[in-house]
C-alpha cells in the first residue's frame, strides 16, 4: 500500500499541488498566529517608570472581592473598582516611620517607599497591595491600557486562527472531493484489479497523510517567517502597543500548528476518502463522463442538519439572548455553521440556481452551452461555487455586522442627545470645569443649560453567583441632565432621580421601577438604592445613572451644553474653553467617539477576511487547472463542431463566471439571514435598526474571483481546444 501510495503521488501531485498549497499556507498563519499568541500571554516585563527609583511601590485597595456561591462550596471574586482607594494619610505617616516616601504632588492612589520589601508588606497588610520589582510597572498610567491592547491582540489572533483553520479544512475538503470525482475511472480500475474499498481509502487517506506532513512542515518555516512581519503589522495597526515583540524560544505553536495541518488535511480528505471507496468498477465507467448520483444520503443529512442546527441556534438566540448576538465572537463564528450547512448542500442547489439565470436568453448558442455545462457537470459547478460562498458570506456577515452594530451605537448616541456641545476631558486631576464657578460638577455658562457627568460603576450581586459590573454615570444636577438628555425610558422618570435612588436597564436581573437594589458603588462601598426608571438595553451602550453623591472619587469627564433659544453660540463656546476639556458640537463629537468602524475592529476583520480570500483564489485555481486540462476531448468536439478558438475559451470562461456568481448568490444568501436575524435582535433591544452592507467589499472579492477564476479556466484551455 505505501509504494502505491508513493507511485500516486509521484504521478498524482499535480491534482494534489491546490491541497498542498492550503494546508502549507494555513500552518504559515497558524504558526504565526500562534507565536503572536505566546508574545501576548509572556509579554516582556515592562520596567516601571513612576516609580523606578523606589524598590517597594504601595497601591491603595483598587479591587472589590466578594464571596459568591459555586455550587456547593464557595469562591472570592474580584472585580476592578472605578475608582480606586487612595493611600490613606495615616498609612503614608507609618511608611515615612520605614523610609523615605515617594509621592505624586496631589496624586495618593500609589507612593514609593525606600525600604525592604518584608517590611512593607507587614505593616500594610490588606489596607493595599505592595508591589516590587517589574510589578512595580501595575502603578504607571499605561499599566491598564497594555492590559487592555493585550485582550485585543488575542482577541485577534485567536479569531484570525479559528478562522484559519475552518477555512483549511474547508478548501482541503472541497479540493480532494473533485479530486476524487476526475479520478473515478482510476479507483473503479483498481477495484477491477482487486482493490477493496478499505484499500481505497487508505490509499486516499495516505495521500493525505503524506501531504499533511510535508505541507505542515514547509508552513510551519513559513509561519516562522511572517511571525515578525505580522508583529509589525499589529504594532503600526494600533492593535499591540509598541513595546509588542515576539518570545524568546518557543516550540508550541510550531508544535501546534504541525499537528493542526495534519489533521486538517486528514479531516478535509476524510469524507472524499469514504466517497472513493464506494466506487465500483463498473459504476466508474458509467460514471465517468456525467455526474449522477451527487449527494449520498449521509452528506444530506449532515447538511441539512447543519443548516437546521445554523437557523436554530441563530433563533434561540433571537429568543433568549439577543444582545449576544451584537458581540463581536458571536458574529464571526456563528455564521461558520450556516456556511457549512449550505456548502455542504451545494450540488443541490446548483442546478436550480444555475436555471435561474437564463443564460438561454443570450444571444447565440453560447448562453445555452454554458447554462447546461454548468448545470450537468454540477460537481464542478460546486467545486468552483464552494470557496466564493465562503469568501462571500464571510465578508458580507462580518464586516456587515460590525458596521451594523457600530452605525446602530452611532445612532443611539445621536437619539439621546438634545446638546448642541458636548466638552471632554480625561476625567483627572481637577476635572472639568475648574475655575467656572462651583463646585464638583457645577459649570456655569451664561445663555446655555450645562449638564455635568463623570464616569463611574456599580456592582451587584446577582443570585449570589456573579458579580456583575456595570458602567454608569454620575449625575450632578438633575435637571439640567434631564433637558440635555433624552434617554429611552421604558418605566419610570429620570427625573426623581436622587441621592437614594438609580436608574438601571433592562439588562438588570432586578429592573421594576419602585425596588430596591443592593449595589456596590465605584469604590466598593454598599449601598441599597430604589429604582425610578428602567431603560432599554439597547445595544449596551445604556448603562446606569446615580447622582454624584453615589459616586465618591469620581471626577466630571464630560458636559452635555444646550444652548438657549436666541443665545450667542460663539460666546458660549468661547465660554466653554475655559474649563479645560475639549469642545466639539455635538455632530463632531458622535463623528469622533463613534466611528463607522473602529481601525483595530476593521484592521481585525481585514486580517480574516484576506486569509479567507487567499484560500479562495487557491482553491478556484486548483480546481479550474485541475477541470479544465481534464476536458480535452469535449473542448475538441467544441472545434469539431464548428467553435473557433475564442468561442471555446468563452465558453470555458462563461461556466466559471456562472460558478462564481452560483457561490456569490449563496454567499449573499447566507449573509443576509445574519444580517436579518440582527436587524430582529436589534429590534428585540429597541435599538436604532438598520443594516449595514459592505457593498463595495463583497463586490471586491467577486472580482478578485472573476479574475483569479477566468485566468485559471482560460490557462487550462488553452492549448486543449
Amino acid at each position: 500500500m505505501a509504494a502505491l501510495i508513493l507511485s500516486s503521488l509521484r504521478a498524482r501531485w499535480a491534482s494534489l499541488l491546490g491541497s498542498f498549497v492550503a494546508v502549507a499556507l494555513g500552518v504559515a498563519v497558524m504558526t504565526a498566529m500562534g507565536l503572536g499568541l505566546a508574545a501576548s500571554l509572556d509579554a516582556p516585563p515592562r520596567a516601571p517608570e513612576r516609580f523606578a527609583a523606589s524598590p517597594v511601590v504601595v497601591m491603595g485597595r483598587d479591587t472589590l472581592t466578594v464571596e459568591v456561591r459555586r455550587g456547593p462550596d464557595t469562591a472570592q471574586v474580584s472585580k476592578k473598582l472605578a475608582h480606586p482607594h487612595p493611600v490613606d494619610s495615616e498609612l503614608i505617616a507609618e511608611l515615612r516611620e520605614l523610609g523615605q516616601v515617594r509621592m505624586d504632588a496631589g496624586v495618593r492612589d500609589a507612593v514609593g517607599v525606600n525600604a525592604p520589601f518584608a517590611a512593607v508588606r507587614e505593616l500594610v497588610g490588606d489596607r493595599g497591595r505592595v508591589l516590587t520589582g517589574d510589578d512595580r510597572h501595575q502603578a504607571d498610567p499605561s499599566a491598564a491600557r497594555d492590559a487592555e491592547a493585550m485582550v485585543g491582540v488575542n482577541s485577534l489572533l485567536g479569531t484570525a486562527a479559528g478562522v484559519t483553520a475552518f477555512v483549511s479544512v474547508f478548501v482541503t475538503a472541497s479540493t480532494f472531493a473533485f479530486v476524487v470525482a476526475l479520478r473515478r475511472r482510476e479507483f473503479g480500475l483498481l477495484r477491477m484489479a482487486g482493490a477493496t474499498p478499505g484499500q481505497v481509502r487508505r490509499m486516499v487517506l495516505g495521500e493525505a497523510v503524506a501531504v499533511g506532513l510535508v505541507a505542515s512542515a514547509v508552513g510551519c518555516l513559513l509561519g516562522s517567517w511572517a511571525a515578525p512581519w505580522l508583529v509589525r503589522a499589529l504594532v503600526d495597526g494600533g492593535v499591540a502597543p509598541p513595546w509588542f515583540a515576539l518570545p524568546g524560544p518557543v516550540s508550541w505553536p510550531y508544535q501546534v500548528a504541525y499537528c493542526a495541518g495534519v489533521l486538517v488535511a486528514v479531516a478535509g480528505a476524510w469524507a472524499a476518502s469514504r466517497r472513493a471507496a464506494r466506487i465500483g468498477p463498473v459504476e466508474a465507467l458509467r460514471e465517468a463522463s456525467v455526474d449522477t448520483g451527487l449527494m449520498p444520503w449521509s452528506r444530506r443529512a449532515v447538511g441539512f442538519t447543519l443548516l437546521a442546527a445554523g437557523l436554530g441556534l441563530l433563533a434561540w438566540t433571537l429568543g433568549t439572548d439577543p444582545a449576544a448576538l451584537l458581540k463581536r465572537k458571536t458574529y464571526v463564528t456563528q455564521p461558520m455553521v450556516l456556511i457549512t450547512g449550505v456548502a455542504a448542500l451545494a450540488p443541490v442547489l446548483v442546478r436550480p440556481v444555475v436555471r435561474l439565470l437564463r443564460l438561454d436568453l443570450l444571444p447565440g448558442a453560447g448562453g445555452l452551452l454554458i447554462r447546461e455545462n454548468a448545470s450537468t457537470s454540477v460537481r464542478r459547478t460546486a467545486a468552483v461555487a464552494a470557496p466564493v460562498l465562503v469568501t462571500v458570506a464571510l465578508a458580507g456577515s462580518l464586516l456587515g455586522s460590525a458596521a451594523t452594530v457600530t452605525e446602530a451605537r452611532a445612532t443611539e448616541a445621536r437619539e439621546q442627545t438634545r446638546g448642541d456641545f458636548v466638552v471632554t476631558g480625561e476625567g483627572s486631576g481637577a476635572g472639568l470645569g475648574a475655575g467656572s464657578g462651583g463646585g464638583w460638577g457645577v459649570v456655569r455658562v451664561a445663555g446655555a443649560t450645562v449638564s455635568a457627568t463623570a464616569s463611574t460603576a456599580v456592582f451587584v450581586l446577582e443570585e449570589g453567583t456573579a458579580l456583575i459590573r456595570s458602567d454608569a454615570r454620575a449625575v450632578s444636577d438633575v435637571a439640567a441632565f434631564v433637558s440635555v438628555a433624552r434617554l429611552p425610558v421604558v418605566a419610570g422618570d429620570v427625573r426623581d432621580l436622587d441621592d437614594r435612588s438609580i436608574v438601571v436597564n433592562e439588562e438588570w436581573e432586578q429592573h421594576e421601577v419602585g425596588s430596591w437594589v443592593g449595589v456596590r458603588l465605584g469604590d466598593g462601598r454598599p449601598a441599597r438604592l430604589r429604582i425610578v426608571a428602567v431603560l432599554a438595553q439597547g445595544t449596551g451602550d445604556n448603562g446606569a445613572y446615580v447622582t454624584s453623591a453615589n459616586a465618591p472619587g469620581a471626577t466630571v469627564d464630560r458636559l452635555d451644553v444646550r444652548v438657549a433659544r436666541g443665545a450667542d453660540r460663539a460666546a458660549v463656546a468661547a465660554a466653554l474653553r475655559s474649563t479645560g476639556g475639549t469642545v466639539r458640537t455635538t455632530s463632531a463629537w458622535l463623528a469622533a467617539t463613534h466611528p463607522r468602524t473602529g481601525p483595530q475592529t476593521r484592521l481585525g476583520l481585514l486580517v480574516v477576511l484576506g486569509i479567507a480570500l487567499v484560500y479562495t483564489g487557491i482553491s478556484l485555481a486548483g480546481t479550474l487547472l485541475m477541470a479544465t486540462s481534464a476536458r480535452g476531448a469535449e473542448l475538441r468536439s467544441l472545434r469539431l463542431a464548428g467553435a473557433t478558438h475564442g468561442q471555446v475559451l468563452r465558453v470555458v470562461a462563461g461556466e466559471t463566471v456562472v460558478g462564481v456568481g452560483v457561490g456569490a448568490l449563496l454567499g449573499g444568501t447566507v449573509a443576509t439571514v445574519n444580517l436579518a436575524g440582527l436587524a430582529v435582535a436589534l429590534g428585540r433591544l429597541s435599538a436604532p435598526v438598520g443594516v449595514g452592507v459592505p457593498w463595495g467589499v463583497v463586490a471586491g472579492c467577486v472580482g478578485v474571483c472573476l479574475v483569479i477564476g477566468v485566468g485559471a479556466s482560460g490557462v487550462g484551455a488553452w492549448g486543449r481546444g
